[in-house]
């Protein structure tokens, strides 16, 4: 791995986080259990939510959710092609299509209601939300498109937990509004423990479902046979691996414990950034007219203009000790995505496609100090000044 002076994201661990995994491995109990109770009755607490589970990561998450509404072959799933590929994945994995939907624009990388609603047919039966970087979607516009179809809204919320809606009814916590939402706890998440994430909900039934769904279909869990609530099980539908362990149960219950701290940090350096680089020609900055204070700032893009070479400034960065990347390759020009429709079939995505070549991720992380935005900042700005 490369010794970077500035890398994209850092983990923010401390002897609390070392002394809670010391403390489940030396209790003797390390698969699902009373940690993960607790992380799932915090989580759920700090959400506002009536449910949440915890999974093996964020895409076993929205897995279990897909398969919760019983979605299949036949069925088509609204969602952005500007995503990590794991969120049309998870649509994939129960045979249902994803239907891809632009962004707003060059000033918001979030899905379009506008573009969802043109895009509904007969077979569309759920719209599954990004909120892109941190920066929660217009919600009150997808849940009124929802309501007048009759969709079901599943919330993908990698990159914002601690976030909140900046529209009423008010200080709502991102994932508290759709049907279900998922969370990850990936290692460059807000929130992280490795590998791991959330499911939550407000509807008992469809908790109910994600619970035995997510442990093989089984009616009773290890812990409980253990803690002699039950002698046997029964299996009453498909199910899956998908539990957490209690070790990351106890890294993210001190993770959470710091979330919000971390979150405000966040908040800091993206208005460092928009100083340092606000008035540079070359690059445009996304969600400038967002609420900052909503947002969980979890990633920094930049939009370079279309006559930058990205390549060239990513790699003068590199060669400078500064890690960047890009968020993200649009999922419906990956070869497996485009062999699902005809070679001439048009997705209609002229804001995302525009976007994903120009797009550069800038380094942001609680620990990062105002020095090391400097030298980022002033990194492109040395680049820029030799072109």
């Amino acid at each position: 791995m490369a010794a970077w002076k500035v890398p994209l994201a850092d983990l923010q661990f401390g002897p609390e986080e070392i002394e809670a995994v010391t403390q489940v491995l030396q209790s003797g109990w390390i698969s699902q259990g009373p940690k993960v109770q607790q992380f799932e009755a915090e989580f759920a607490q700090f959400l506002g939510v009536e449910h949440a589970l915890a999974v093996a990561n964020g895409t076993a998450a929205m897995h279990l959710a897909c398969m919760a509404l019983g979605l299949g072959p036949g069925d088509e799933v609204l969602c952005p092609s500007l995503t990590f590929v794991a969120t049309a994945n998870a649509i994939r994995y129960t045979g249902a299509q994803p239907c891809f939907v632009d962004i707003v624009g060059l000033h918001d990388l979030n899905l379009s209601p506008t573009d969802a609603a043109c895009k509904i047919t007969p077979r569309t039966k759920a719209i599954m939300v990004v909120h892109y970087a941190g920066f929660a979607a217009d919600m009150r516009a997808i849940e009124d498109m929802a309501a007048q179809h009759g969709l079901a809204i599943i919330e993908d919320c990698a990159h914002a937990p601690g976030a909140v809606y900046p529209s009423p009814p008010g200080n709502q916590k991102v994932g508290s509004r759709g049907s279900s939402a998922c969370f990850s706890f990936f290692s460059n998440k807000n929130l992280t423990t490795g590998e791991g994430g959330m499911v939550v909900t407000n509807d008992p039934a469809l908790a109910e479902r994600l619970r035995v769904t997510r442990s093989h279909g089984m009616t009773t869990l290890t812990w409980d046979r253990h803690r002699g609530h039950s002698f046997s099980y029964d299996v009453v539908a498909p199910g899956y691996n998908y539990r957490l362990d209690e070790m990351r149960a106890a890294l993210g219950l001190v993770q959470l414990s710091r979330l919000m701290a971390g979150n405000a940090r966040r908040r800091e350096l993206t208005n460092l950034y928009r100083q340092k680089l606000g008035e540079l020609p070359q690059v445009q900055l996304p969600f400038l007219s967002a609420n900052l204070e909503a947002s969980a700032c979890h990633l920094f893009p930049v939009l370079l203009r279309a006559e930058v070479d990205r390549a060239q400034f990513m790699s003068y960065l590199a060669e400078h000790g500064i890690q960047t990347s890009i968020h993200y390759p649009p999922i419906h020009k990956f070869s497996y995505y485009r062999q699902l429709w005809p070679p001439v079939y048009d997705h209609r995505l002229p804001h995302t496609e525009d976007i994903a070549a120009r797009e550069v991720t800038l380094p942001l992380y609680p620990s990062m100090t105002n020095q090391q935005l400097a030298e980022v900042a002033g990194a492109i700005r040395d680049f820029f000044r030799k072109e």
